[in-house]
């Protein structure tokens, strides 16, 4: 007859037993989870290397396409003929889109293209300093919508400081003290300027201008600048092509004019 400590020893080792089968069972559980899934995707694989490798597939069989349904980001789902539809529809909207900016562009480069030659044939019939500088700063304004315009010459001669209208001037020790970074550079510069260069630059209204664009012109003849109360205006990515084409018509220009 059994003991107690035999039954008990029997019921622990009959529990053991239920635990190692059912782990047993678990593995094979997930083996079996495990191979259907590579089966899956070997399954898919190969469906996919089909239907790439025999496009016309679903030409005999177009009964087919709407079977298929595609999960949407709501969670409903929809057929491949309506996916196709929609994606069509949104890259028609998404290319007009870009057609109107070019469109839009193309207007604009029209507009400074017509703006940019009249201001040109203005400046070239100017007869003085004075008359040039009231041409380019009433373009500027109207036509570019320029805030502010400064053109600054240096050491112009004696005889002619009388007729340089709004054109500012300084000496070059002047410009050299207040602006000999910007002068050094001798390229365009685009952004925050300092409080000294603001002030030398655009004198009362330096307060007001938040951004700048500012080109030395060759020589030592001067600096053209233009000035914005938006600090993100004239940012330092900013394209100088306009400004820098303006000035070199300056640079041959301004020179004839002060010898008047």
């Amino acid at each position: 007859m059994a003991t107690a400590t035999q039954v008990r020893t029997d019921i622990e080792h009959i529990k053991m037993e239920q635990i190692d089968a059912k782990h047993s069972l678990d593995e094979i559980a997930s083996d079996t989870h495990k191979e259907a899934q590579r089966n899956e995707k070997l399954l898919a694989r190969q469906v996919a290397r089909y239907l790439i490798q025999n496009p016309e597939f679903f030409v005999e069989r177009m009964d087919l396409l709407e079977t298929i349904k595609l999960p949407r980001e709501n969670g409903k789902t929809v057929s491949l003929m309506t996916h196709q539809t929609n994606l069509l529809r949104e890259r028609n909207v998404e290319m007009r889109q870009r057609l109107d900016q070019l469109l839009h562009n193309a207007r604009e480069n029209d507009q400074l293209f017509f703006n940019s030659r009249r201001l040109i044939l203005a400046l070239l019939e100017a007869q003085s300093v004075s008359e040039a500088t009231e041409i380019l700063y009433a373009s500027f304004s109207a036509d570019f919508k320029v805030q502010f315009t400064t053109l600054t010459l240096f050491d112009p001669p004696p005889g002619a400081r009388g007729s340089l209208g709004q054109a500012k001037t300084s000496s070059s020790t002047s410009a050299q003290t207040a602006i000999g970074g910007i002068l050094r550079n001798g390229r365009p510069v685009c952004g925050i300027l300092r409080p000294i260069e603001r002030a030398y630059l655009f004198a009362g209204q330096g307060q007001q201008v938040a951004s700048a664009a500012v080109v030395p012109l060759g020589g030592q003849l001067g600096v053209l600048a233009t000035g914005s109360s938006d600090p993100q205006y004239y940012r330092s990515s900013l394209g100088t092509l306009f400004i820098s084409y303006i000035a070199e018509v300056l640079e041959r220009l301004l020179p004839k004019l002060l010898e008047r």
